[in-house]
């Protein structure tokens, strides 16, 4: 109870206890004197004495702020390294497949769709199945294979005639049991035998060799063909390489050509992709293959891919009057898509070593950049600085501070937010 309330509360007792008189009033003001005395001297119950106590020590002084133990675990120093920093050049692009690491697909043999087997995102190897048909000219390979087997055969069984009718007008003519005339025909007949031999294997290779390269069939069916001649008109197309499987125009029961040139699949190796850049033509003298890029994606604003310029357009657009830079960038983890939106810069000249500190060092105040430099143990000083490039997460340091200085890099907010206060 305050001073101030123990004279509220006696005032009002002398007013409702003794009623208005100059006797009433004597003898409250010396029960209230009464009981200040006692506030003060700390008797009165629930009463405590009044004592000032000293203001803490200040933490801060105009620029600088002092931390203690526990706050320095929140903060992380970083020292001020020099760092190479290039001037860079910005502009835009998209992301593309890789042409050189992509193929379509088209059908060698007119057919009926008979099924499909890899779907739009699939991964495939070389060799691997596509999709499958039915068709004529398959049919006709297998059947011109027959023909050629059955050829070679009679050929031979020719042949085998031909030799015995020549052993025997060769035994007759030496007992003078027929003519010369009639020997020298079967002679003439067995070499025109073995001609017929030859030509035969020679058209039963080619059947083999058309079977196995052009329409695609392996070694072993083309002896199950020769051995069972049975004809297989369905006709598998493969993969020729690596990739992901990126389009299909292609349906169920659907006939396809070959003479159309319909690209009924699209594969693409997805681990590097290419970045098509529009470069401004005045900016082209400062381009060159094998420069690095840092590129940005809408989808991915935090991250930094790193690229290679690999060419650089020979034209210039005439309604934009920018050249077309490629450049290849890895994509391991599958991140990139074609088509994706992306904003790049191109390193130019040899660059020039500067101090530099991480991004998140610099605290703004309007358009002044502030870090927090340590200047002792647990003491903080507050310094403006000129900034200029961004570079790998790094700010060049223009002026206001020296390599080889400490400052607060994680918690510099904090320290700012201290300093306000």
């Amino acid at each position: 109870m305050t001073p101030t309330q123990v004279h509220a509360a006696i005032g009002g007792g002398a007013r409702s206890g003794f009623g208005a008189g100059g006797r009433a009033s004597r003898i409250a003001s010396a029960a209230a004197a009464l009981v200040l005395s006692a506030v003060q001297m700390g008797c009165w119950p629930g009463a405590s004495a009044v004592t000032a106590a000293p203001p803490p020590p200040s933490a801060k002084s105009a620029d600088t702020v002092r931390t203690t133990l526990d706050q320095m675990h929140q903060l992380s120093i970083e020292r001020v390294e020099l760092y190479l920093f290039r001037t860079q050049k910005p502009a835009i692009g998209q992301i593309a497949f890789n042409e050189d690491l992509s193929t379509v697909v088209v059908t060698p043999f007119s057919g009926r769709v008979t099924r499909l087997i890899a779907k739009i995102g699939d991964a495939v190897k070389r060799g691997d199945a596509l999709f499958e048909i039915d068709s004529p000219e398959v049919v006709q390979a297998q059947t011109d294979l027959i023909a050629a087997v059955q050829s070679v055969q009679k050929a031979k069984s020719q042949l085998a005639l031909a030799k015995r009718v020549l052993d025997r007008q060769t035994s007759l003519l030496a007992g003078r049991a027929t003519s010369q005339r009639e020997a020298d025909q079967a002679n003439a007949d067995h070499a025109a035998a073995e001609s017929d031999v030859a030509t035969a294997e020679g058209g039963l290779n080619a059947a083999r060799n058309r079977l196995r390269v052009i329409v695609g069939r392996d070694a072993a069916e083309v002896e199950r063909v020769e051995r069972e001649r049975i004809v297989n008109p369905l006709i598998t197309v493969n993969a020729p390489i690596d990739g992901t499987v990126i389009a299909r125009k292609v349906g169920p029961g659907q006939y396809v050509r070959s003479d159309a040139g319909d690209q009924l699949y699209s594969i693409a190796d997805l681990s590097v992709m290419w970045l098509k850049a529009n470069v401004p033509e005045v900016d082209i003298p400062l381009v060159r293959v094998g420069q690095e890029l840092e590129v940005r994606v809408t989808a991915f604003p935090d991250r930094v891919f790193k690229a290679r310029v690999t060419a650089i357009g020979a034209a210039s657009d005439a309604a934009t009057r920018r050249v077309v830079v490629r450049s290849e960038i890895p994509n391991p983890d599958g991140a990139l898509r074609a088509e994706m939106f992306a904003s790049f810069k191109i390193s130019t000249g040899d660059g020039e070593r500067a101090p530099a500190v991480p991004v998140d060092t610099v605290i703004w105040d309007g358009a002044q950049a502030i870090v927090w430099v340590e200047r002792e143990p647990m003491q903080f000083e507050r310094r403006k600085v000129a900034v200029s490039l961004e570079q790998d997460g790094r700010l060049q340091i223009r002026d206001g501070l020296k390599a080889g200085e400490l400052v607060v890099a994680r918690g510099a907010i904090y320290i700012d937010n201290e300093w306000r206060q």
